[in-house]
């Protein structure tokens, strides 16, 4: 069997969560990306140059946890390096989601946070993500910031840039990006309202206990 036959089952649920974060409207059509960690030795990853909303699964490639394209036909994401690392770092991590939601990406290029602490769903879902410093896409300087901060939150927003959640599947990580663009969502329109009643903090411990 050919390497383009590889995997079909978990290529087939990259290319469906890319589309699915296309239609969305969480990602672009050239931005963002998505893996998964199909065993110890490899994991599938969305490519580059590739139209995120059509993507097929023979279009998302295989990469050794070596970085080694096992499918070398397909360019490998600019950010194969950020998730390798990410993989190599933690390994509760099975699935990663990077994409450019307006609204939760707006808070890194203000360096704000996102209040997940408005409803009990964004809290549970979201914890408390970490801002990370600014490093350029695509460099090691990003994928060894980001393997570094992995560790502190599976949310991490990258500042002047996008954002990053990470599971233990793409359904996981994929519903922490979508519950954190309804968050910062929220987080706006309650700052603009001036009518501010977060969760009280008894109340956040709660949650935390139960779901983190």
């Amino acid at each position: 069997m050919g390497t383009k036959q590889y995997y079909k089952k978990e290529r087939k649920e990259v290319a469906r969560f890319m589309r699915r974060l296309y239609r969305y409207g969480l990602t672009t059509t050239s931005g963002g990306n998505i893996s998964i960690r199909v065993n110890d030795k490899v994991i599938a990853i969305t490519p580059s140059a590739t139209d995120k909303g059509r993507m097929k699964w023979k279009e998302v490639g295989i990469l050794s946890v070596s970085g080694e394209n096992l499918t070398p036909e397909l360019k490998p994401s600019i950010e194969h390096a950020l998730h390798l690392n990410v993989y190599n770092t933690n390994r509760n991590v099975n699935a990663i989601v990077h994409a450019h939601p307006v609204f939760a990406s707006s808070f890194t290029a203000m360096k704000t946070e996102i209040n997940t602490s408005l409803t009990a769903e964004a809290r549970a879902i979201c914890g408390e993500p970490v801002m990370v410093p600014y490093e350029l896409m695509g460099t090691a300087e990003l994928a060894a910031t980001v393997g570094k901060h992995s560790a502190d939150s599976d949310i991490l927003l990258l500042e002047n840039h996008g954002i990053i959640t990470m599971g233990k599947n793409l359904l996981q990580a994929f519903d922490k990006l979508e519950v954190l663009e309804n968050a910062a969502k929220m987080t706006l329109i309650v700052e603009m309202s001036g009518k501010k009643s977060p969760i009280a903090k008894s109340r956040l411990l709660q949650i935390d206990k139960l779901f983190r």
